[in-house]
């Protein structure tokens, strides 16, 4: 293993940078990775994803500086103590359906807080409750190998993520709703799950809890009923029921005919359902950036003014689109982002400078938000023997106020896509301030 000679500055930030555009080494194992996704059942989900999903990860890794990774962090923990005051609720639970109006005890597994890095820092771009890829993210992480001693010493360094604490968590949802209940069966529930993108994962996580004790399945909602009193999956021996719904659907407030019986037994309280409709009114609504964006408001809450100036640095300017407004919008649509209120996915999302004339009309009939555009930050990567520049966004997995896993997505085009040779999924390491340094040759001193 050798050096890596690159000039790299003594704050973390700009380290960070000089990595992204100068360290193009494929840090990825392949066999190590087949051998993570098969977990011991041959090779056949790590074959369906190199067939079907052949950009899912990229063969490199993404660094981010230790100060913008405590900062997202601490914003993180500054939005679950909003979400947790009245006035908050009363407020972003007025423009939610019914069903988020349901209190519960569960917090909500694998919110996703994504930002996008620039100059000025890290800018939450939004907040999603149905965040995929942690498990993946984890195997991945855990089968890079360092191209050089100093990226060595960045991996030594990094926090190793325990699948053990993503079981956890599921235990502490289950625990928060049922106290000491046994914890029997889980069923992990999305449309037509064997046809979603992410279905890897969920076979993954289907044998991570039976390997921890737990009963577990893939059910479409089809496949669950409700009797009046529990929620109930066909197994082909009869019936089973279920204690626990991991919900990875984008039916978010479970108001679709297919999703009659989750919906009754969420209403009843018949089994934990998480993520939940709440969680996705009191984070994930794009109508919740425009509330946050209302500094005077949140005084008013009493909000503290440090929490109120992270947010002010961190939650790019985000307007709620009127039709009155559409003449402004129209001549500064270069400098917005224009988003679904309950979109997922960027689903019907447009950077304003490609907009048509058309389609920025049908946006003015109200629905959307505008939020200030942030171009992502950058890594340079080599892709069949050629220098390729790719967009990165940061995805942070997070449960009850504390991240649990930062993930990188690298993608070209307007949106992360999987799409794009030599981008997906890459881990991201942690580049340290001060004890990171560049010696007087150039050569990195971690």
């Amino acid at each position: 293993m050798s050096e890596l000679v690159l000039p790299l500055p003594d704050d973390c930030r700009s380290a960070a940078e000089v990595l992204n555009r100068d360290c193009a080494c494929i840090t990825l194992d392949h066999a190590a990775l087949a051998d993570a996704l098969a977990d011991g059942s041959g090779a056949a989900v790590y074959a369906d994803i190199l067939e079907t999903r052949p950009h899912l990860f990229s063969d490199s890794i993404a660094f981010v500086g230790r100060q913008h990774l405590a900062d997202m962090a601490e914003l993180v923990a500054v939005m679950e103590e909003i979400v947790a005051l009245p006035a908050w609720q009363e407020r972003v639970l007025g423009w939610a359906p019914a069903s988020a109006r349901h209190a519960t005890a569960a917090a909500g597994v694998f919110l996703g807080y994504d930002f996008h890095v620039g100059d000025a820092g890290p800018k939450l771009i939004e907040i999603n409750t149905n965040a995929g890829g942690a498990l993946l993210n984890t195997r991945l992480r855990s089968v890079q190998r360092a191209c050089c001693d100093a990226v060595a010493a960045l991996m030594q360094r990094a926090r190793v993520n325990d699948e053990a604490r993503l079981v956890d968590m599921f235990r502490e949802e289950w625990r928060r709703v049922r106290g000491d209940a046994p914890l029997r069966q889980i069923a992990i529930v999305d449309e037509s799950p064997a046809s979603q993108y992410l279905a890897p994962e969920f076979e993954l996580f289907r044998r991570l809890f039976i390997a921890n004790g737990i009963g577990a399945r893939i059910l479409d909602p089809a496949d669950v009923h409700w009797d009046g009193k529990r929620l109930l999956a066909d197994t082909g021996d009869g019936k089973i029921e279920i204690d626990l719904v991991y919900n990875r659907l984008t039916d978010f407030s479970l108001d679709t005919p297919a999703c009659a019986a989750l919906r009754a037994a969420w209403d009843s309280d018949a089994a934990v359902i998480t993520p939940h409709p709440r969680a996705h009114a009191l984070y994930a609504d794009k109508r919740n950036l425009v509330a946050l964006c209302d500094q005077g408001w949140l005084a008013d809450l009493g909000v503290a003014a440090e929490a109120r100036e992270l947010i002010r640095r961190m939650v790019p300017e985000t307007r709620a689109v009127t039709a009155d407004a559409a003449d402004v919008f129209w001549q500064e649509r270069r400098q917005w982002f224009f988003k679904p209120a309950s979109g997922f996915g960027s689903k019907a999302a447009y950077r304003g400078e490609k907009l048509t004339k058309r389609v920025f009309e049908e946006i003015m009939r109200g629905g959307y938000i505008a939020q200030a555009l942030v171009p992502p930050s950058e890594r340079r990567l080599d892709v069949a023997g050629a220098a390729q520049q790719f967009k990165m966004d940061l995805r942070n997995y997070a449960y009850a106020g504390q991240v649990q896993l930062v993930a990188a997505r690298l993608y070209q085009g307007q949106t992360t896509n999987f799409r794009t040779p030599g981008g997906g999924f890459a881990p991201v390491f942690e580049v340290p301030g001060g004890d990171v340094s560049a010696s007087s040759d150039g050569r990195m001193n971690p």
